[in-house]
């Protein structure tokens, strides 16, 4: 694998820009996640300690770095800072780190699928859109609106803008493209819901994942929901599996299923294509 064109100056510290701001968008997803269930104002206040209440001064609030040198401990009172913090920030930098290396100025990175770059920008607030809303299902057991409708309603207007993300000639045959994906999204979770409740008498899945394939739906089209909804039962079912056997949850206990298919959506858009061309070539031999 080639890495020359990686490690010119230029692409270098480009990646590191893109990295640093990746973990400043984790900081703000943190108090989203925090706020957004609680309906508060994910702007103001200012950042503040959730047990003291006592407001963060920025110095204190440098992504990645202020948690280490805290000790995982708020300055003021003491109490301690759940190390999610942390991780938001740093998987929000790695996601769009990874987003980066697709900008097909580059080399194939890991096999990635190559983009332009006017996709990338799309392609990390639509990972951002994802960790925030996989923490706060985590969380509460619910999906935001308006992260799931409002991220439908941006796939199909970015899809209008920027035919390439569907590979599609036109603006209108982007945006119909998108249209069809979201329609196909919300549908098929949609009868998968209504099938489970009539079998289960009860609730099998929340709406909140129906209108989340419809936002995939609206980025990726129709031909990424079996490919997103395959990998995200399967991961969710081998987790519910080893929770089970491990004690940490009931056989009837819930689980929620936001955070797999946002896993499902994030391999799609890495490698999904890629994949799906490596299993059409074993097929045919």
């Amino acid at each position: 694998m080639n890495f020359q064109e990686l490690a010119t100056p230029a692409v270098f510290t480009t990646l590191v820009f893109t990295l640093l701001t990746g973990a400043c968008v984790g900081s703000f997803l943190n108090v989203c996640i925090y706020r957004i269930p609680l309906e508060l104002s994910v702007v103001k206040p200012r950042s503040f300690c959730p047990a003291c209440k006592t407001p963060i001064p920025f110095w204190w609030n440098i992504p990645l770095l202020s948690w280490v040198l805290l000790g995982g401990k708020c300055r003021a009172c003491r109490a301690r800072i759940s190390p999610r913090y942390f991780f938001v920030e740093a998987l929000a930098a790695l996601l769009f780190g990874m987003v980066f290396l697709q900008w097909d100025a580059l080399p194939s990175m890991l096999g990635m699928v190559q983009r332009d770059a006017a996709q990338l920008p799309v392609f990390m607030a639509f990972a951002a859109s994802l960790v925030c809303a996989s923490f706060i299902d985590i969380d509460h057991y619910i999906l935001p609106d308006r992260i799931t409708i409002g991220g439908t309603v941006a796939g199909l207007a970015l899809s209008a803008l920027l035919p390439q993300l569907h590979n599609a000639p036109s603006w209108l045959a982007g945006l119909g493209r998108s249209a069809l994906g979201a329609g196909c999204g919300f549908a098929a979770l949609w009868l998968v819901a209504v099938l489970g409740k009539l079998v289960f008498k009860k609730d099998a899945m929340g709406f909140g994942d129906v209108k989340l394939m419809a936002m995939f739906g609206a980025f990726f089209g129709w031909q990424s929901l079996p490919f997103v909804l395959f990998l995200g039962s399967l991961a969710g079912s081998l987790v519910g599996v080893f929770l089970i056997l491990t004690g940490r949850r009931e056989r009837s206990g819930i689980i929620p299923f936001g955070p797999f298919l946002c896993a499902g959506a994030l391999a799609w858009m890495f490698w999904g294509p890629v994949l799906l061309d490596m299993y059409a070539g074993l097929v045919k031999l």
